[in-house]
């Protein structure tokens, strides 16, 4: 045997020794999928991605070698994310509406390979979640023109789900009627209260009757079945084309950068890794003591541990009058000492103190055209 082929066989056995650990660690990537699914967890998870790249490279102490590393680690993980996709595409998630609502859309987005089931309300959608019926919930939070959706955040508040992921989806509302009609015969429009507000103008303008429904993709379904070139939907381009109907007009919302922040609720809260990455969110929700300067207390200590405040809400509390609860979102990692310094203050001055989710808002998507 000469010197080739002694080292041929030298890398066959560690071919053999690597083969079995891919499947060891395969295995283990079953329990991560199955916790993930259990839990209503994302498959992918950059940031600790890049604390396993980190660490790892670590362990490659040859400097020429080190540069090789990363796409060996990258291309492992990338095999483990698409293990992990295949086994959860019986991941079961809830939203509220029909095909083609806009709640459709970003659930379709968060989560590609999972299956969809609709609800009629929010409050059925997150129940659902709550009792093990699904995995996870996708339930609107905030749109842009309209403002918050008070039901979903009293739920955030009295319910027992984590929100684990965000996404910002622009919203395209249409003016949608059956073949045949036009928009100049249109005499009633039909959608859900958000929808008809972020279209006030337009309808002001043409003095249209409204017709509220529970969902912009209802309103559709409507719309098809009537058959009434004079009443139409407003709803997605996509709604449109699942029910048949033509978009008469584009974009007829006030706002152009009309956005709605759809999260993912569900039953496990994910925490980051211990590293202060600016892209990460939290969200708390307290109650404070009905007591001069309380709030400002607490909005104290929030400054003075460097956490930017991105938004904050008030919301009566329903079973005490005149009494409110605080929603608020906040920039930076809360799984890092400051974090956990925070916290621990804020429970010395609130009544309730609940850390909601932490997660990454995913990037910016359009819908519509």
């Amino acid at each position: 045997m000469n010197e080739l082929e002694d080292t041929r066989k030298k890398i066959g056995v560690l071919d053999a020794e690597m083969a079995r650990i891919f499947v060891e660690r395969m295995k283990l990537v079953e329990d991560v999928a199955g916790y993930k699914k259990r839990n209503g967890l994302p498959v992918h998870d950059p940031v600790r991605e890049a604390a396993v790249l980190e660490r790892n490279l670590q362990l490659v102490d040859d400097p020429v070698l080190r540069e090789y590393y990363p796409s060996f680690i990258k291309g492992m993980m990338g095999l483990a994310s698409a293990y992990q996709e295949r086994l959860l595409e019986g991941m079961k998630i809830a939203y509220c509406g029909v095909p083609g609502a806009f709640a459709h859309i970003a659930a379709r987005r968060l989560h590609p390979t999972a299956r969809l089931i609709p609800y009629q309300d929010f409050e059925s959608a997150y129940k659902a979640c709550e009792n093990g019926e699904v995995d996870a919930s996708i339930l609107p939070l905030e749109n842009s023109f309209a403002g918050e959706v008070g039901s979903v955040m009293d739920m955030a508040f009295s319910g027992s789900l984590f929100v684990n992921k965000m996404i910002d989806l622009e919203v395209c509302q249409n003016l949608l009627g059956i073949p045949g009609a036009t928009k100049d015969g249109v005499r009633k429009v039909v959608s859900h209260q958000q929808a008809l507000a972020q279209c006030s103008r337009y309808i002001r303008e043409r003095g249209l009757e409204v017709i509220e429904v529970s969902n912009t993709a209802v309103a559709a379904q409507r719309v098809a079945e009537l058959a009434d070139p004079s009443v139409c939907a407003i709803a997605s381009a996509e709604a449109a084309a699942l029910y048949g109907l033509e978009v008469l007009e584009r974009h007829i919302n006030s706002s152009s950068g009309n956005t709605t922040r759809f999260a993912t609720f569900s039953r496990s809260r994910n925490m980051p890794t211990g590293k202060n990455h600016m892209d990460e969110h939290f969200i708390l929700v307290f109650t404070v003591l009905n007591e001069a300067g309380s709030l400002a207390k607490t909005l104290n200590i929030i400054g003075s541990h460097g956490f930017n405040m991105c938004n904050l809400h008030s919301r009566p509390m329903k079973e005490l009058m005149w009494n409110y609860y605080f929603f608020v979102e906040l920039e930076g990692n809360v799984n890092t000492p400051d974090g956990e310094d925070l916290l621990l203050q804020l429970g010395t001055v609130c009544e309730k103190l609940k850390l909601l989710g932490t997660y990454r808002r995913d990037t910016f998507l359009e819908e519509g055209e």
